[in-house]
């Protein structure tokens, strides 16, 4: 836990619950601004990649905002927002439902799909980088616990 003062500058002494909360926070932010590095070449939030990688899963098939906004990791992201910017970048299309002509669906376009193409390797090895210092076993621990805080 010195370690963890060091970092935040903490003279007092940190409980292990209020020092679990601020090395969560901590990694979190060291995470987001590692991957943010490679995105903003492509002019691209954490959110707007994600909003396309959820698009590239569905294989062609299109999906509602409300779909899009379940499936999101940052369920506070205003999803209308994200997608109009991917919409001027060219990234995703929208288009009017046959079935249902009050409901737009949003799918990815070839451009879109490129540059996640472009990203993949770059964000894998980056990913590989983050936790290069944990072994498999501690990498499937680190996620059952985390997963654990979720419930």
């Amino acid at each position: 836990m010195k370690e963890l003062e060091k970092i935040i500058s903490s003279t007092s002494n940190i409980s292990d619950t209020k020092a679990a909360v601020i090395s969560i926070f901590h990694i979190n932010n060291y995470i987001k601004e590692t991957i943010l590095t490679h995105l903003k070449p492509h002019d691209l939030s954490i959110e707007q990649f994600n909003v396309m990688r959820i698009l590239r899963g569905q294989k062609g098939n299109p999906l509602n905002l409300q779909d899009i906004q379940e499936r999101m990791i940052n369920k506070m992201s205003n999803t209308t927002r994200l997608v109009d910017k991917l919409l001027k970048k060219r990234f995703v299309k929208r288009t009017i439902c046959k079935q249902n002509r009050r409901k737009v669906e949003i799918s990815i376009t070839e451009l879109g799909l490129k540059t996640l193409n472009d990203l993949d390797a770059v964000i894998d090895n980056t990913e590989q980088n983050i936790t290069a210092p944990l072994n498999n076993e501690e990498l499937k621990q680190l996620n059952k616990l985390l997963l654990k805080l979720n419930n």
